[in-house]
């Protein structure tokens, strides 16, 4: 069998050229409630700070409400949280990557069987 390969299925919620989240998104939004800071949380995913803002911004326009709350730094250094709004955006999305991961198992199990 071929050890080391995995399925990973890599969805996008689109709106004409906005997507609202998709495999980046989500792991921003696990990092950024991991760490507590759009910096700390960009930063371990080799992300450049503006590019998580501009990334955030994009998913609290497009939600309902927002996904990250944030406090400016200064000297006492801001942070940012996921808001409960935004676990249950990212529970939704994981919980369809597993269904999809689910629902292809038997194909999956023969596409393995062809792989190095």
């Amino acid at each position: 069998m071929a050890a080391g390969w995995r399925l990973s299925p890599r969805f996008r919620v689109v709106r004409e050229e906005i997507i609202a989240i998709g495999p980046g998104k989500a792991d921003l939004l696990e990092a950024v409630a991991r760490t507590g800071s759009i910096r700390d949380g960009a930063e371990s995913l080799g992300m450049s700070y503006m590019r998580a803002w501009k990334l955030i911004r994009e998913m609290n326009e497009a939600f309902r409400e927002p996904v990250v709350e944030s406090t400016r730094g200064g000297n006492e250094r801001g942070g940012a949280a996921v808001t409960e709004f935004g676990r249950r955006v990212l529970a939704l999305y994981r919980g369809m990557e597993k269904k999809a991961i689910a629902a292809t198992r038997s194909e999956w199990t023969e596409l393995r069987k062809l792989l190095r």
